[in-house]
C-alpha cells in the first residue's frame, strides 16, 4: 500500500506540474548555456523540434499527411518515403509499412533515439516506405471539424477510448496510406495501445484483415488480468467511477504535451544533474526495470514528446480490462446504457477469432503490462497467430520495445527479417528466417 500511494502522489505531481504555466523560455535558453555542449546539442534540440521538423534535421525526406475519420477527427500522419544512405531514390514504388504508436505516446517515438536506433528510420533504410500513425487526441491528432478539445465543461471531444481508434482511426488512416502509396496490402507494426487497437480493428472491421501482409505486436495489449504495472492497478479500483468524476468536471483529457515536461526534461533530467536518477526511476515504474537498456541522455529528447496526451477513457478502458480479466468493448457504465449500445447488459468481447491477418507476437518476461501469461492467451484466442518470440533479454521491459538501446539487435532486425520473408514468399518464407527456432507456436498456426 505504500509503494502503491507513492506512486498516486507521484502521478499527481506530474499532472499538477503539467498543468502549471512552465518557466520562461528565456530561462531555459539561459540553463541551455551552461550545459557542455557534447550533451546539449542533439538531446535538447530534438526536444523542441516537432516530429517533421526532426525527420528533416537527420536529412530523412518526410511527408505530412492528414486524414478526417468518419466521425470528424483530423489526424496527422507523418510519412517517409524512402531512406537517407540506403533505398533513396525518390518516387520509387516501395512495400508500405504503418507504424502505430501506444498510449499517451505519439509518432515521435517512431524517430526519437535517431537514424541507426529508431524504427522508423531503420526501416526506411531497409527499403520500405514508412507511415506513422497518430490517434485521435495526441498531441498531432487533437483537431475536430466541429469539437473543441479545450471546451471548458464539456468533454464531447474526448468520449473515445482505443476502440474508436481501432475501430476508426486505423481504418481511415490505413485505407489513405494505401491511396497514396498505390499499394494493395501493408505491413502494420504496432506498440503497446498500437496493438490494442489494431486488435480491436482486426475483430470489428474483419473486411480490412485482406489488407494487411503481416501484423507485428510490440508487446501486445489485449488481455490485463496479470497487469503489474502498479499506476494501472492503483486506477482500476477507480475505473467505474473515474470518467463520470472527470466529466462532472470538465476533465476529458489525461497528460497532454506540455512545456513543462520538457523544461523538467531538460533542467532536471540531464545528464550530471542529481535528480536525473529520479527521472529514471519513474519510467522504470511505468515500463518495468532495466538500467542496463536505459539511454540516460535521451531522457530530456523524449520528455520533449511524450507524454502526448490521451483521453481519460483511455486509461478507463484498460482499467476496465484489468478488473474483468477479459478484452471487451467499454463498459457505458449501466446495465441500461450498455444494452442500448450493444443490445446486451453486459459489454460483448472482442471476437478475436475473426482476425485473420498472420500475427506474430514480440513479448518480454520482465514486461508489466503485457505479462507473459496474458501474452499466451491472446496467442491461443486469435485467428491466425502465427508465432511467438520472447525477447532473448530477460530484463527486457515495456519502455524498451521503443528506447532500449539494442533494440535493433534484440528485436527490429528479427521483425524485419520476417516482413521480408513474408513480402517474398508468404508464410512460407518465415521457415527459413534466421532465429525461427525461437519462435513458439509456428508449427502449429502457419
Amino acid at each position: 500500500m505504500l509503494r502503491e500511494g507513492l506512486l498516486v502522489v507521484v502521478a499527481t505531481c506530474v499532472a499538477l506540474a503539467a498543468a502549471t504555466s512552465p518557466p520562461q523560455s528565456e530561462n531555459i535558453e539561459e540553463l541551455l548555456k551552461n550545459v557542455d555542449a557534447r550533451y546539449s546539442d542533439n538531446v535538447f534540440e530534438d526536444a523542441r523540434l516537432n516530429v517533421p521538423d526532426l525527420i528533416r534535421k537527420y536529412r530523412y525526406p518526410v511527408e505530412v499527411h492528414e486524414v478526417t475519420t468518419d466521425d470528424g477527427y483530423i489526424l496527422q500522419m507523418h510519412r517517409i518515403p524512402h531512406g537517407r544512405d540506403a533505398h533513396n531514390v525518390p518516387n520509387v514504388k516501395r512495400p508500405v509499412v504503418f507504424l502505430m504508436h501506444g498510449m499517451l505516446s505519439s509518432s515521435a517515438d517512431l524517430v526519437i533515439m535517431g537514424p541507426g536506433s529508431a524504427l522508423a528510420y531503420i526501416l526506411a533504410e531497409e527499403g520500405y516506405d514508412v507511415w506513422m500513425g497518430n490517434a485521435r487526441g495526441n498531441y498531432y491528432s487533437r483537431r475536430h471539424i466541429r469539437l473543441n478539445p479545450d471546451a471548458i465543461l464539456s468533454t464531447a471531444f474526448w468520449r473515445f477510448s482505443w476502440e474508436e481508434i481501432g475501430m476508426i482511426d486505423l481504418p481511415n488512416m490505413i485505407d489513405y496510406a494505401l491511396k497514396v502509396s498505390g499499394q494493395e496490402r501493408l505491413h502494420y507494426i504496432g506498440h503497446s495501445q498500437g496493438t490494442t487497437s489494431f486488435f480491436v480493428f482486426g475483430a470489428m472491421r474483419p473486411e480490412y484483415n485482406a489488407k494487411i501482409i503481416s501484423m507485428h505486436a510490440l508487446a501486445p495489449n489485449a488481455f490485463m488480468a496479470h497487469n503489474r504495472n502498479p499506476f494501472l492497478k492503483v486506477l482500476s479500483r477507480y475505473a467505474d467511477n473515474m470518467e463520470s468524476i472527470a466529466s462532472l468536471v470538465g476533465f476529458g483529457e489525461f497528460l497532454p504535451k506540455s512545456e513543462a515536461f520538457a523544461w523538467a526534461g531538460q533542467a532536471l533530467c540531464r545528464d550530471e544533474v542529481i535528480f536525473q536518477p529520479i527521472c529514471s526511476n519513474i519510467m522504470f515504474l511505468i515500463g518495468g526495470w532495466n538500467e542496463d537498456q536505459h539511454n540516460t541522455t535521451m531522457i530530456p529528447a523524449i520528455m520533449g514528446h511524450a507524454p502526448a496526451g490521451a483521453s481519460v477513457r483511455q486509461l478507463v478502458h484498460y482499467a476496465q480490462g484489468i478488473n474483468d480479466k477479459g478484452f471487451r468493448r467499454y463498459d457505458q457504465g449501466s446495465r441500461i446504457s450498455n444494452y442500448r449500445k450493444y443490445g446486451s447488459f453486459r459489454p460483448p468481447s472482442f471476437d478475436l477469432s475473426k482476425i485473420t491477418t498472420p500475427v506474430f507476437l514480440h513479448y518480454s518476461d520482465k514486461d508489466p503490462m503485457a505479462h507473459v501469461e496474458d501474452v499466451d492467451r491472446l496467442f491461443r484466442e486469435l485467428g491466425r497467430a502465427i508465432g511467438k518470440f520472447r525477447i532473448s533479454l530477460s530484463s527486457f521491459n515495456h519502455l524498451d520495445f521503443i528506447y532500449a538501446i539494442d533494440a535493433k539487435t534484440l528485436l527490429y532486425d528479427r521483425v524485419i527479417n520476417l516482413m521480408k520473408a513474408m513480402d517474398i514468399h508468404g508464410l512460407a518464407g518465415i521457415a527459413d528466417v534466421k532465429g525461427i527456432e525461437e519462435m513458439e507456436g509456428f508449427e502449429d498456426h502457419v
